[in-house]
């Protein structure tokens, strides 16, 4: 890598510390020079604890003030259109937090603004994710184990968190009110609530299923309680997203399957906040005529998704390819999310 790119944090809350600011300050090709945060008790303390030079009452003081390479944005996503344009003026490559909006339309809105904006999904990052990514490419491309049929994920409710707050900074202060977007103006006051909801807790698995699949897909069927979305890709790949049929108190038990016609591949994810603790990959082939079936898993480096990704976003400021996601598939996220929210509603 050329010389350490310069980051600024705008927000510095429970995941602004926990999820970022934890792995961008001892990571190679980037030092982080300055943070924004509302809260300016909070702020001392965390720029204290992580050695951050300079710290700002707000972004736009901080963007005054400082010659960035890149913005790592920890804010509600409630607050994507009111904030991100002003970052996106400064042709600064954002991170933020996911989903990308609060609604399609302001979504559609920061895709138009054509800033450079990735955004958090973690779990393209882990190492599990991206060995099953680059395998799924090549077994479709060998035909080896036949078509792709079929991809479910399976995410019950659980412990999210798994002690990654050990390092969090807390302040008794209370956060300012802040201007934030307006909710979905298509939908009435129940509907946006649910639609929230969805984008806040499964959006990283409707995005997962895209990633995973390698296109677009549609919803199918949402059922009542929102507990299964069932999906089909363009090449006509089935889906099923499985949302809490049940829940755990002190474990995470995200699954995924990814089937082939004479095989599969399973994925299990670990809590987001887990640290240096990987997915888990298996494979399972079975080439009939008699011959026997295989099974392998691969050893994954030791490197959780969180620190994956920030090193991902640091190749990315220093012009490399990297598997993160850019506005404009995010917001086909949004979309799929209303499709499922609206379909659903068809079925009360």
């Amino acid at each position: 890598m050329t010389a350490a790119k310069r980051l600024g944090f705008v927000g510095v809350g429970n995941m602004g510390q926990c999820a970022h600011l934890l792995n961008y300050t001892d990571l190679e090709g980037c030092e982080v020079v300055a943070l924004a945060e509302v809260r300016p008790d909070l702020a001392a303390r965390v720029a204290a604890r992580y050695g951050v030079p300079k710290v700002y009452a707000d972004h736009r003081q901080m963007l005054a003030a400082e010659a960035l390479d890149g913005i790592v944005a920890a804010q509600p996503f409630s607050r994507h259109g009111v904030l991100l344009p002003e970052l996106y003026d400064t042709g600064i490559p954002v991170l933020s937090e996911k989903p990308l909006a609060r609604s399609v339309q302001v979504g559609q809105e920061l895709v138009a603004a054509g800033g450079v904006h990735v955004l958090g999904y973690h779990k393209r990052s882990d190492p599990a994710v991206l060995h099953a990514v680059e395998r799924i490419r090549q077994l479709r491309q060998s035909a080896e184990l036949g078509p792709m049929r079929y991809v479910r994920i399976l995410m019950p409710g659980g412990d999210w968190i798994a002690s990654g707050f050990t390092h969090l900074v807390q302040s008794s202060e209370a956060v300012p009110p802040l201007e934030a977007d307006p909710p979905a103006p298509d939908m009435d006051e129940t509907t946006a609530r649910a639609y929230e909801s969805l984008v806040n807790f499964y959006i990283h698995q409707i995005n997962l299923m895209r990633h995973l699949m390698g296109e677009s897909y549609r919803i199918s069927f949402a059922d009542r309680q929102g507990v299964l979305l069932a999906t089909e890709s363009e090449s006509g790949i089935v889906g099923a997203i499985e949302m809490s049929p049940y829940r755990t108190s002190i474990d995470w038990q995200e699954r995924v399957l990814v089937a082939f016609e004479r095989g599969y591949l399973e994925i299990d994810l670990p809590a987001p906040l887990a640290s240096n603790r990987p997915g888990r990959v298996r494979e399972y082939a079975d080439p009939g005529d008699g011959k026997t079936p295989l099974a392998s898993e691969p050893q994954l480096p030791w490197v959780g998704a969180m620190r994956q990704q920030a090193t991902h976003f640091v190749q990315l400021l220093h012009g490399e390819s990297t598997c993160l996601c850019r506005a404009p598939e995010a917001l086909e996220d949004l979309e799929v999310a209303r499709e499922a929210v609206l379909m659903k509603g068809q079925h009360q």
